[in-house]
């Protein structure tokens, strides 16, 4: 059997931090194998390490000195960094000769019995095998670490981000845009200022007409020119031809058109200020063909048509453009634009009864796939029908005549049922009512249903205090007109209760217009991802401490940043399982808004399933 003799003779072998360990092989308990584990020991006190113990396995030098025992010769695998191999005389055996069968008693030790499977983890200490940089990143190994060293414009601990080479540059009367070849930015000017800054102007000269348009100066101005377009031809800059006009949704728009229905001018898909937070900001725009370094209007998301990002105020906001439908075409929902919400609810649109439709809210979770990529310009744009059943809360003080406002987030969870939290009824009394469907909350989009609450319904054991919000749930029971509150359609669906719950670490999505008690709230939907976060480490000292309890959960990130407060008060936190979103949150309170450690808290659906059921079967 093995002689642990032999191996205890071995003053390499011995170091100060090895230990024995017997393991019984034969059946019977009679220890017959001795395993020999190294912790972060050394074959010699100044020799390269080759165990660095069985979780932080390190290699600096292989076959030297030889791992092999009883005389193997150790051969080294030059195709892998780690590998080597045992070559054992005769009466020996085992991945470093460590069997001896040339004993008097020979055990009989399967292959899977005599423990070889340990040191399988040799091919894979290697911190570099599999590369873990990105973007052609060199890895180079350090111990149990490894040092990504990253190729210009990259930066991160694996390469995976870029360095914002506009953060620095001054473009003047243009925009910095972001390129894919050194020096991996641009200024783009607004004509007619001339790069590389932006700042000279050069009216007509070179003519910024196209199409032979003929560039005319207005003496009484300067840098102001007028672009005079042949017949067929129109746009500021002479680049609308007859045929620049879109198809059904504008999914397979590839024309020139770079303005808004209000005039504004589009921001390029590569510009600095609309890839500021995207993971990958100098590569990501691309990976859809018909975004680039351009800023024509495109409709990359499956919206209702073409549209592009624009600037006001120094903040970002999309809006659709002012490009035609082609003759005859479909242009699906298009939206007019209005100063404000409407004051009047309108009826549900209800389709007319036919054998083959199916039932109405027959099935719950499922929204409008989006084509759009959420890494570029998640929370920057909601997709329309991505959160169908995302509610506006909307209210207007008693006795006044004046527009409803919307307060506070909620969620369809039954065709008359909303689900909202407790702190946003402040005044039960208060007309109150829902609207579904929009994603603008100031355009009278044809996709939107406006619904009156007729009770609101707080839970009985909701509480306040100074410091936190308990069972922070409430239920909105919707008034029915002519036979039904909503009605289905592919922007207006219900989300499915969650009834169990989720593993930590799980991605789930947030979705409103920012309203909180104390900010004001975007124009347009806003969605972003956040994680389910361990209840104790919510409840540590440095987070919320003893002030959570098991009506809340935790989600978000522990670092900060800006994904709190993209959702509601009210408003859902969703989370999809094979395809289907169920309602596993609502948003209650959090401490600021993207603070470290202070993630968003929300009622925990799952505490409450058996109180919403009862309150709607009532």
């Amino acid at each position: 059997m093995f002689d642990v003799d032999k191996v205890q003779m071995r003053p390499a072998l011995t170091g100060k931090r090895c230990r024995f360990t017997a393991v019984p092989m034969d059946g019977t308990g009679k220890m017959v194998l001795t395993l020999l584990l190294c912790l972060c020991a050394s074959f010699t006190p100044t020799s390269a390490t080759i165990l660095r113990g069985v979780r932080d396995l390190g290699v600096a030098a292989v076959c030297s000195p030889s791992p092999c025992l009883n005389g193997g010769s150790c051969i080294t695998e030059f195709s892998r960094f780690s590998s080597f191999q045992c070559v054992c005389p005769a009466g020996y055996s085992g991945r470093f000769c460590q069997l001896d069968y040339a004993a008097t008693e020979i055990p009989t030790v399967s292959e899977d019995e005599n423990h070889d499977w340990l040191y399988d983890f040799f091919d894979v200490i290697d911190k570099c095998d599999p590369n873990p940089c990105q973007n052609n990143g060199r890895c180079e190994s350090q111990g149990d670490t490894f040092k990504c060293i990253c190729p210009v414009p990259f930066t991160g601990k694996k390469c995976q981000a870029v360095i914002n080479f506009c953060r620095n540059m001054r473009c003047g009367n243009g925009e910095c845009v972001m390129t894919t070849k050194p020096p991996y930015y641009e200024c783009k000017c607004n004509a007619p200022f001339q790069p590389p800054t932006c700042i000279r102007a050069s009216v007509c000269s070179p003519s910024p007409c196209l199409n032979g348009g003929a560039c005319i100066t207005e003496v009484s101005r300067f840098s102001t020119f007028q672009c005079v377009c042949p017949a067929g031809y129109s746009g500021r800059f002479c680049q609308l031809g007859t045929q620049d006009c879109f198809e059904g949704d504008g999914s397979t728009y590839d024309g020139l058109t770079s303005e808004t229905e209000d005039g504004e001018d589009c921001l390029h898909w590569n510009s600095q200020f609309v890839l500021d937070k995207a993971a990958n900001a100098i590569t990501e725009y691309q990976e859809d063909e018909r975004l680039g370094e351009h800023n024509y209007c495109r409709n990359p998301d499956g919206d209702t048509k073409p549209w592009c990002f624009v600037k006001r105020n120094g903040k970002l906001f999309w809006s659709y453009c002012k490009v035609r439908p082609c003759t005859g075409s479909s242009s699906g929902t298009v939206s007019p634009t209005v100063s404000e919400v409407p004051d009047e609810p309108a009826d549900p649109v209800k389709p007319k009864p036919t054998s083959l439709t199916p039932a109405e809210f027959a099935t719950c979770g499922k929204s409008q796939p989006s084509r759009f990529t959420p890494r570029i310009y998640g929370g920057k744009k909601s997709v329309p029908g991505a959160h169908p059943w995302q509610v506006s809360l909307q209210v207007r003080p008693p006795g006044f005549q004046t527009t409803f406002s919307h307060i506070c987030g909620g969620t369809l969870i039954q065709p008359c049922w909303v689900l909202t939290a407790a702190h946003c009824i402040t005044n039960p009394n208060a007309p109150m009512r829902v609207v579904l469907g929009r994603v603008d909350l100031f355009k009278d989009e044809l996709t939107t249903q406006i619904v009156d609450v007729e009770q609101a319904i707080v839970h009985e054991n909701y509480r306040e205090t100074a410091l936190s919000l308990h069972n922070d749930l409430a239920l909105l029971k919707l008034k029915d007109v002519n036979g039904k509150c909503t009605s289905e359609t592919k922007f207006v669906r219900t989300a499915c209760l969650a009834e169990e719950q989720l593993p930590d670490a799980t991605e789930c999505t947030i979705s409103g217009w920012g309203a909180t008690p104390k900010s004001s709230y975007s124009r347009q939907l806003l969605d972003a991802k956040v994680l389910l976060i361990p209840q104790q480490r919510c409840s540590a000292d440095s987070s919320y401490g003893s002030r959570l309890d098991d009506s809340m959960i935790c989600a978000g990130h522990m670092r900060g940043g800006t994904d709190a407060c993209q959702g509601d008060s009210g408003g859902p936190l969703v989370c999809e399982k094979n395809g289907i979103h169920f309602l596993y949150g609502v948003v209650s309170w959090g401490d600021s808004c993207g603070k470290m450690n202070k993630p968003g808290i929300y009622a925990r659906v799952t505490k409450f399933t058996d109180w919403i059921n009862s309150k709607i079967q009532a």
